[in-house]
């Protein structure tokens, strides 16, 4: 499995893919991207199984890098699972409707990891 991590901090990225590890049994190779414009660079150079992004990025956000993959032929129906610091109940809906599989609110942890990962595998079985 090859997860990549996208959020401008080096320390969110640590933590996201800390969270990941305790909550998944197999091996996963991790990529990381410092904003959306590299997330999409590596996403389409090197793919992977499920994308884990922040919304506020320099360069490229999270939202306009949601909407690119959802509409990229090489890159549509891959899994999204969004970490953002808004509650915000209409926001999340809005990232659900853009294509995230889950959405999970910061700060996280292996739990709620864990939890994001269930819907994400949940979405992918129907």
């Amino acid at each position: 499995m090859k997860i990549l991590i996208a959020d401008d901090s080096g320390t969110a990225r640590m933590f996201i893919r800390q969270c990941l590890e305790i909550s998944i049994e197999e091996d996963v190779e991790f990529l990381e991207a410092e904003n959306g414009k590299v997330a999409l660079d590596l996403l389409k150079a090197e793919g992977a199984d499920l994308l884990v992004t922040d919304l506020n990025m320099p360069v490229l956000d999270g939202r306009e890098l949601i909407r690119r993959v959802t509409t990229s032929p090489k890159l549509i129906g891959l899994p999204i699972m969004v970490i953002t610091s808004s509650g915000n109940q209409a926001r999340k809906d809005e990232l659900l409707q853009m294509g995230a599989c889950a959405v999970l609110r910061k700060p996280v942890n292996p739990m709620t990891v864990a939890e994001g990962l269930d819907a994400v595998k949940a979405l992918e079985d129907v």
